[in-house]
């Protein structure tokens, strides 16, 4: 990572400067300082994809082994879904607020080491590699999801008060908001439930039974259920709206804390 190291400290800073600019415009609407902005994430992106490019090249494997490759990948993932969609829907504020994210995350990898190569490259198979790759793009577009409806929140609460403020002009429509919310969620969730499954089926085959009382396994199975219910009770016109949208949010929590705090103490993950 050595040779690399300034790419990726050139990255934070150029994000930093992008979340920054972006933060100008959510205060004061400035349109010059969104170009800039967006201009810069591009940067950022650019840059992120040679240095994962480049790890993929020096380590000779897809660089989502280690803590510290999955949150510069989910950080990489982020940023490439925000663009996406920025692209098909210009919809105010989601760059801002995804990139938010995205930022934090590629921040915290700073304080987790990076081993040179995984201590366990025996037991690494083309599962280990599947199964990191669809949970991460699970969650990016279940964070994204999770936005839509914080912003769904707010422009409720703004609607309730009469506050037709430039900020609630900015935002999108209620049904809107509450649509890109579900069809995130719609392809979010059963890549989730498929990165459990081969998560399973690959810990099945190293540790037989021992693996289903680990606190990532139970976890993850009470996120998956989490929202597994909120899609089943969409269907059914059961929670919507306001109700829906605590729902999603509590879900991306519960799924962030699974992420950040016990993944990288769970006995089973411990494969690099």
């Amino acid at each position: 990572m050595a040779n690399a190291r300034w790419l990726y400290d050139l990255t934070i800073f150029l994000y930093a400067a992008g979340v920054l600019c972006y933060f100008n415009d959510f205060l004061q609407s400035n349109r010059r300082m969104k170009q800039i902005a967006l201009g810069l994430l591009s940067i950022v992106w650019l840059l992120q994809t040679i240095f994962f490019v480049y790890q993929m090249i020096v380590k000779s494997y897809l660089p989502v082994v280690t803590f510290f490759e999955t949150l510069v990948f989910y950080s990489w993932v982020l940023v490439t879904l925000s663009l996406i969609i920025h692209a098909v829907a210009r919809i105010d504020f989601l760059l801002f607020f995804t990139n938010v994210i995205g930022f934090g995350v590629l921040t915290l990898s700073m304080f987790f080491s990076e081993p040179a190569t995984p201590q366990h490259s025996g037991v690494i198979s083309d599962f280990i590699f599947i199964h990191v790759t669809i949970a991460i793009i699970s969650y990016a577009l279940l964070a994204v999801s999770m936005i839509f409806s914080g912003m769904y929140l707010v422009n409720l609460h703004m609607l309730k008060q009469k506050k037709w403020t430039p900020l609630w002009q900015r935002l999108p429509s209620l049904e809107k908001l509450d649509a890109f919310s579900f069809k995130l969620n719609i392809f979010g969730v059963p890549l989730l439930l498929l990165s459990v499954i081969l998560g399973s089926i690959w810990a099945q085959l190293i540790f037989s039974h021992g693996f289903w009382m680990d606190a990532k396994v139970c976890m993850s199975i009470v996120v998956l259920i989490l929202y597994s219910m909120l899609l089943y009770q969409r269907v059914r016109n059961q929670w919507l709206g306001k109700v829906a949208a605590w729902i999603n949010i509590i879900a991306f929590v519960c799924l962030l804390l699974n992420f950040l705090l016990i993944d990288p103490y769970s006995q089973f993950h411990q494969w690099s």
